[in-house]
C-alpha cells in the first residue's frame, strides 16, 4: 500500500509530524500564560496587604504610637515573599520598621497621596500606601425637627506604609514551570522524531539514491547519473536531476575553459611587457640565468646584448608620453621582426632592451646586434606633423664559464652600453674587464660614493668669480658666479668637472644644488649686511635635473617666500640643454622666480643644435657664450662669427650678452671689439674665497 503512494502522499504523511510539534508549543504557550498569572498573583497579593496595612496604622500613627505599629508591623512581615515592611510620616521620617526593605523615596518625596505606588526592581516590588485620617464634622446648631445632621468629611494625610516584596519565590516557581514545559516539549519531540523516523524509512531506498546521486555531484563527479526506477512524482525527479547533472557538466567544462584561458592570460601577463609584448625584466632574468647555468654545465658560449635608445627622453618631453609609448611599441614590432628562433628580446624598462643570444658567438652577436642598430637608425618616428629619427646604444657581454651571476652579466652590458653612449651614441660595445672606458665608468660609480660621504661630512665649498662689464675698469665686483668645489680627504680641492657627470648620471644633482642654494642665500645675506650700500648678482648654477625635480623647486620657492629681499640679488643660470629638454618647466620656474625679482642666465650657449630656435621661447636675461667658441677667438675666424652673432641676436632680443673662458689680453681686446657686455675668466679675475669678497670695498 505504502508502496503504491506517490511522493505526494509521503510528504502529507511527514507534514502530520509538525502539526504535532506545533501542539506541543501551543502546550507550552499555555504554560508560558501560567508563569504570568504567577506575576500577577505576586503583585494583587502585595497590593492588598499594602491596602489593608494602610488604615490598620492610622491610629498608630495619629497617636503617635509606635509599639502598635511596630506589632502590626511584625505581624504582616512574616506573610510570605515579604522582605520588609515600614511605616513614614508625612514628612517622610520612618516611624517604625521591620526587615531588609531598602527605602529612599519616602526621604525623597514626591510620593502620590490617592494611589498606592508601585515600584519594580529587578529581584523585588515596593508598594508605597498612603495613610489618611477621615474626620466628621457635625453641626450641633443645624438640627431640625430633633433629626441628627449631616455630617461632613475632611481627609488629611498621615503617612505612608513601605512593602517590600521579594520576586524570588516567583521566579523560581516560574523556572519549575519552563522546565515542566521544556520535558513535555522534549517529550512531544521525541515522539515526533520518532514517528518521523517510521514514516521516514518507508519513504524509499530510491530516496537515499537520489541523495547519493546529488552527493556525488556536489563532489565533482558531474558524469554520476540515477537510475530511473520509480514512476509518478519521484519519476519525475530522478530525471529531473540527470537532467540538471547534464546541464552543470556541460557549464563546468564551459567555465574551465574560460579559468584556463584567463590563467594563461595571467601566466602571459606576469612574464611579458604589457606595453610592447615583449617579455619582462623578471622573466628575461630567468631566461638569462638558465642561459648561463647551460653555458657553465655544458661549455657552451651565448651573448647578452644591452641596449638603450638615444635622444628618447627628448622625444618623450616634447611630445608627452604617450608618444613615447607609441614609439616604444612601433620599435618593439620592428626588432622583433629581425628575432632568430632562439634569439630572446626583452624590454627591461623605460627605453631600455636586452637581446639574449643562445649559441652564438661575440663575432656573430656582433653582425645581429648592428643589424638591430641599423634599423633602428634608419626607422623614422611620426607624430602629428613631426617626424623624428632616433639611435640605438648597445653593450654587448660574452655569457661563458667565466661570467660570474645573472646580476654582474646584466651590469657589464650596462657599462659597456655606457661606453657606447660616452663614445658618441649609435654604436656598439663589447665589454672588456681591462677596458680604459670601463674604468672610468667604474670610477664615477666610486665618485658617487664620496659625493655622498662630501655631503655628510660638509666638505663642500663655494668660491666667487667675477663677471666684469667689458666697459668697466677698476670697479668693485658687482656680479660675480659661485664655483662649487669639494674637498678631497687630504685638504686639496677638486673642481666640478672631476664629480659633477658622475652625480648627473646617478641622480646626486638635487643633493649638491641644494646645498649650493642654502650656501648661495647664506652668502648673500652676509654680504648685504656687511655692504649694503653696494648691489652685487649672485649668479649660481642649477642642473636639468634639479630643475625637473618638484622637490627642489618647491624648496627654492620655500626659501625665497622666506627671505623675499634676497631675490633681487640672486641669479640662476641654467644650461642650453638643460633648458631645451625642459622647456616648459623652465619657463614655469623662471616665471615663478621672477616673481622674486630674480634674474636668469643662458648657460653655455651655443653648443646645442637648435640654440636660435628655442631661444626666443626662453625668458632670461643673459645669454652665456659657450667657452668653446670664446677660447678660440682670436685664431678662428669661425668661432668669431659665432661669438658676434649670438651677441647680435642676443641684443636683438634685449639680452645681455657674457663671454666665458677669457683667458688672455688679446680674447679681452676682440670681446671689447664687438661690444659683448660681461666678460668672464681667469684674465679677468681667478676664482677667490669668500672671504676675499667680503672683504673688498
Amino acid at each position: 500500500m505504502a508502496a503504491s503512494l506517490g511522493i505526494r502522499g509521503r510528504v502529507i504523511g511527514l507534514a502530520v509530524v509538525p502539526m504535532a510539534i506545533i501542539g506541543v508549543l501551543l502546550l507550552f504557550q499555555l504554560i508560558a500564560g501560567k508563569i504570568d498569572d504567577l506575576d500577577q498573583s505576586l503583585r494583587n497579593r502585595a497590593v492588598a496587604i499594602a491596602r489593608q496595612l494602610a488604615p490598620a496604622t492610622e491610629y498608630g500613627v495619629a497617636a503617635g504610637n509606635i509599639e502598635v505599629l511596630q506589632t502590626l508591623l511584625e505581624k504582616v512581615a512574616i506573610e510570605p515573599d515579604v522582605r520588609g515592611v515600614a511605616v513614614f510620616a508625612d514628612n517622610g521620617q520612618a516611624l517604625s520598621q521591620v526587615g531588609m526593605g531598602a527605602w529612599t523615596e519616602p526621604a525623597q518625596g514626591g510620593l502620590p497621596t490617592d494611589r498606592i505606588l508601585q515600584i519594580e526592581y529587578k529581584d523585588r516590588l515596593v508598594y508605597y500606601a498612603p495613610i489618611t485620617r477621615t474626620e466628621v464634622m457635625v453641626d450641633d446648631f443645624n438640627l431640625v425637627d430633633g433629626r441628627t445632621a449631616q455630617p461632613g468629611t475632611q481627609t488629611r494625610l498621615l503617612g505612608w506604609v513601605g512593602l517590600d516584596v521579594s520576586r524570588s519565590a516567583t521566579f523560581k516557581s516560574q523556572r519549575e514551570v519552563i522546565l515542566r514545559s521544556l520535558a513535555l516539549l522534549l517529550a512531544g519531540l521525541g515522539v515526533s522524531l520518532y514517528l518521523a523516523w517510521r514514516i521516514g524509512r518507508q519513504i524509499s531506498r530510491s530516496i537515499l539514491d537520489l541523495t547519493h546521486t546529488v552527493s556525488r555531484i556536489g563532489e565533482g563527479h558531474l558524469d554520476e547519473r540515477v537510475e530511473q526506477t520509480g514512476g509518478a512524482e519521484l519519476g519525475s525527479l530522478q530525471r529531473g536531476i540527470n537532467h540538471m547533472a547534464a546541464h552543470l557538466q556541460a557549464m563546468h567544462d564551459e567555465m574551465q575553459e574560460k579559468i584556463d584561458q584567463a590563467t594563461a592570460r595571467l601566466v602571459y601577463q606576469a612574464s611579458h611587457d604589457a606595453l610592447t609584448g615583449l617579455i619582462n625584466r623578471r622573466e628575461f632574468e630567468q631566461r638569462l640565468e638558465r642561459t648561463l647555468l647551460s653555458a657553465l654545465q655544458q661549455n657552451r658560449e651565448h651573448a647578452l646584448c644591452y641596449m638603450d635608445l638615444d635622444q628618447f627622453k627628448v622625444i618623450n618631453d616634447s611630445c608627452g608620453h604617450a608618444a613615447g609609448d607609441e614609439l616604444l611599441r612601433q620599435l618593439a614590432l620592428l626588432l622583433k621582426g629581425n628575432l632568430r628562433e632562439r634569439d630572446t628580446l626583452a624590454r627591461l624598462g623605460g627605453d631600455e632592451f636586452a637581446l639574449l643570444l643562445e649559441n652564438c658567438s661575440i663575432p656573430d652577436a656582433l653582425e645581429v646586434a648592428d643589424t638591430f642598430r641599423a634599423e633602428v637608425q634608419r626607422f623614422r618616428f611620426k607624430w602629428g606633423d613631426r617626424i623624428f629619427t632616433i639611435g640605438m646604444s648597445a653593450g654587448m657581454v660574452a655569457i661563458n664559464r667565466d661570467s660570474g651571476t645573472v646580476a654582474s652579466l646584466l651590469s657589464a652590458a650596462d657599462a659597456a652600453c655606457y661606453v657606447a653612449k660616452d663614445r658618441g651614441r649609435n654604436q656598439i660595445h663589447v665589454y672588456e674587464s681591462s677596458g680604459h672606458d670601463l674604468v672610468r665608468h667604474r670610477g664615477e660609480m666610486r665618485w658617487v660614493t664620496r659625493i655622498q660621504r662630501a655631503l655628510e661630512e660638509g666638505r663642500l665649498r663655494l668660491l666667487w668669480q667675477e663677471i666684469r662689464r667689458t666697459d668697466s675698469v677698476g670697479e668693485p665686483p658687482c656680479h660675480v658666479e659661485l664655483l662649487l668645489r669639494m674637498i678631497d680627504d687630504d685638504g686639496s680641492e677638486i673642481l666640478p668637472m672631476a664629480f659633477i657627470p658622475a652625480a648627473e648620471r646617478y641622480s646626486i644633482m638635487p643633493a649638491l644644488d641644494s646645498w649650493v642654494i642654502g650656501e648661495t642665500l647664506r652668502v648673500c645675506q652676509r654680504y648685504l649686511t656687511a655692504k649694503r650700500e653696494q648691489h652685487c648678482l649672485f649668479a649660481v648654477n642649477l642642473s636639468g635635473a634639479s630643475l625637473k625635480d618638484p622637490e627642489f623647486r618647491r624648496m627654492l620657492l620655500v626659501r625665497l617666500q622666506e627671505n623675499p629681499t634676497l631675490g633681487p640679488h640672486l641669479c640662476f643660470e641654467i644650461t642650453e640643454t638643460a633648458a631645451i629638454g625642459n622647456l616648459a618647466i623652465v619657463n614655469e620656474f623662471i616665471d615663478a622666480m621672477r616673481g622674486f625679482g630674480c634674474s636668469f642666465a643662458l648657460d653655455d650657449f651655443g653648443s646645442g643644435l637648435s640654440s636660435f630656435t628655442y631661444l626666443k621661447n626662453l625668458k632670461v636675461d643673459f645669454l652665456k657664450i659657450d667657452g668653446a667658441f670664446v677660447r678660440d677667438i682670436t685664431t678662428n675666424p669661425v668661432d668669431r662669427s659665432m661669438v658676434e652673432a649670438i651677441h647680435r641676436i642676443g641684443h636683438q632680443m634685449g639680452l645681455k650678452t657674457v663671454a666665458e673662458y677669457v683667458e688672455s689680453e688679446q680674447t679681452l681686446a676682440v670681446l671689447r671689439e664687438i661690444r659683448v657686455d660681461y666678460v668672464q675668466g681667469n684674465w679677468v679675475r681667478c676664482p677667490e674665497s669668500l672671504e676675499s669678497l667680503y672683504g673688498k670695498s
